[in-house]
């Protein structure tokens, strides 16, 4: 026991000296740039920014293609709130899709649309594919979903 306190006191020397000593020659130490504390913020500050949003398609059923076929899907939407709707994020479930989020943000009433192409090629079979949005509304996320039989 003797020896094991004795060599966690060892490591934390040994670490604490690694921290603390100064870089020697021409290299400079490195500093974290410390931004400005927001002050008085509060939770209801932190809504402000939400919208809401309405989907007007949010599941496909593309039917069937030919294997290496490229499919175009877009799910279209509406920004039902009164501020700004920002997608920030647009995952996909497999590299066999691809998705794009509209590059500005969407004004009050205005619609817009996720564009996604999902590329058949070895996919032989049903697909079931899922594209997670996420945006400044109270969800946050949003699930869409597409499937497609892929033939010979």
């Amino acid at each position: 026991m003797k020896a094991a306190v004795s060599v966690f006191v060892v490591f934390l020397v040994v670490a604490l000296f690694l921290v603390l000593r100064k870089p020697s020659g021409d290299v400079q130490a490195a500093t974290i740039p410390v931004l400005p504390a927001k002050e008085n913020i509060t939770a209801t500050e932190g809504t402000k920014a939400l919208t809401t949003i309405q989907w007007l398609d949010s599941i496909k059923h593309m039917g069937s293609v030919k294997s290496g076929e490229k499919v175009q899907i877009a799910y279209r939407f509406k920004n039902t709130g009164d501020k700004q709707l920002v997608v920030s994020n647009v995952v996909v479930s497999c590299g066999c899709t691809v998705a794009e989020k509209p590059e500005r943000p969407i004004a009050p009433g205005e619609e817009g649309v996720i564009k996604a192409e999902f590329n058949s090629t070895g996919r032989i079979g049903s697909n079931h594919k899922t594209i997670t949005v996420h945006t400044n509304t109270p969800g946050e996320v949003t699930s869409l979903l597409f499937d497609v039989d892929v033939i010979q």
